[in-house]
């Protein structure tokens, strides 16, 4: 009886992503070339929503899929349209098709971001095939900021791609990328020249299409470790941990991601904490505690288990909390004190350094935010 039951148990859904070093390498093309073929071995499949951006060959490829139409959301004085996630589970297909990953929804839809929509309808059991490109992953937006000299205001949290089942690296050479731009497959005509100027450069391209080759390996290899260690192939080894030093300081957002990339390769757990000093005045401070409260909600988005601690002395409160949770690699930001000041009243990392062994420290300038374009 026990093992017809266990029959009718039904697998989790799927995430594939398909991902690019940058618009226009052809992901939401293969990602519909692979949608129809689904549909012809009989697998209930739609679309949910499709940016073809004036590719006519992408928008070829949509065929006889069906659409899910979108929803139309008044906004400011203008309709504006979104996918209707609510029409997508109530239709409740095998598989849907939503591009896209990174968009930043119409105020008024459910969810803020898109990646968001996606994670509510795995959770329906709908398997999701969606297209993002690299420079929106979380944990490399400042590489990006500074080898593009641009900011990247959508992002998708690194703990969607350790969600995946499936990364599929879509990758074409930048000459044939750059060839496609100037032959007006990618943006329009008056765009070209400035986008080969600026983000379509070789070098950015060269950055950007290692950096999507690296993810994708590094999720595969992360997977055969994670598919060993459950079938006892291998001893599990004592599992390293990452603490990223949070403080109110515009910029720590730096130290977020770093701390989140460092897990990520570590395929590990990592904890974002806060020390309230009992006599702190920033408590009284609105625009900090603001920050601190956007920077806790990153650190859930990118994977983090937020901490809050309350102590005297904040170096000992992180001394105390490494040693307990075995620690072994500890974010730090850069200082903005005087040399005099850290030498009249002592520095936080100097005080941790001298009581916690055996850890990795690395330090993060938090220079101030890039101006966004």
């Amino acid at each position: 009886m026990a093992e017809l039951e266990l029959e009718h148990v039904k697998e989790p859904a799927k995430l594939r992503i398909y991902l690019g070093a940058a618009p226009g390498v052809g992901k939401t093309y293969h990602m519909l070339n692979d949608a129809a073929l689904k549909r012809q071995q009989g697998v209930d499949i739609v679309i949910g929503l499709v940016e073809p951006h004036g590719r006519q060959e992408t928008a070829d490829q949509i065929g006889n899929l069906e659409i899910i139409p979108e929803r139309v959301i008044p906004y400011k004085g203008v309709e504006l349209k979104e996918m209707d996630l609510d029409a997508i589970l109530a239709r409740h297909p095998d598989t849907v098709i939503v591009d896209e990953l990174a968009h930043t929804n119409v105020p008024g839809s459910k969810n803020r971001k898109r990646y968001e929509d996606v994670l509510d309808l795995l959770d329906a059991g709908i398997n999701v095939m969606t297209a993002v490109n690299i420079q929106h992953l979380e944990t490399l937006n400042d590489a990006v900021n500074r080898s593009a000299n641009t900011v990247i205001r959508e992002t998708v949290p690194d703990s969607l791609f350790k969600r995946a089942d499936e990364i599929i690296n879509v990758d074409i050479t930048i000459e044939e990328l750059r060839s496609r731009l100037r032959a007006g497959k990618i943006y329009t005509p008056e765009k070209v020249e400035p986008a080969l100027a600026n983000f379509f450069r070789k070098g950015n391209l060269n950055m950007l299409r290692e950096l999507a080759l690296r993810t994708t390996a590094e999720q595969v290899s992360n997977r055969a470790s994670e598919y060993r260690r459950t079938q006892g192939l291998e001893q599990a080894p004592i599992p390293e941990k990452v603490m990223v030093c949070l403080s109110t300081r515009p910029g720590t957002e730096r130290l977020l991601r770093v701390g989140a990339r460092i897990a990520g390769r570590l395929s590990t757990n990592w904890f974002a904490v806060y020390v309230t000093r009992l006599d702190d005045k920033r408590n009284s401070d609105p625009e900090a505690m603001e920050r601190l409260h956007e920077y806790e909600r990153m650190a859930r988005d990118l994977g983090a288990k937020v901490v809050n601690l309350t102590d005297k002395n904040v170096s000992e409160a992180l001394v105390r909390y490494a040693q307990q949770e075995n620690i072994s690699h500890v974010v730090f930001g850069q200082s903005a004190r005087t040399r005099w000041d850290i030498l009249v009243h002592g520095s936080i990392l100097n005080k941790f350094l001298s009581e916690v062994r055996d850890v990795t420290v690395q330090v993060v300038p938090m220079n101030k935010p890039l101006r966004k374009a």
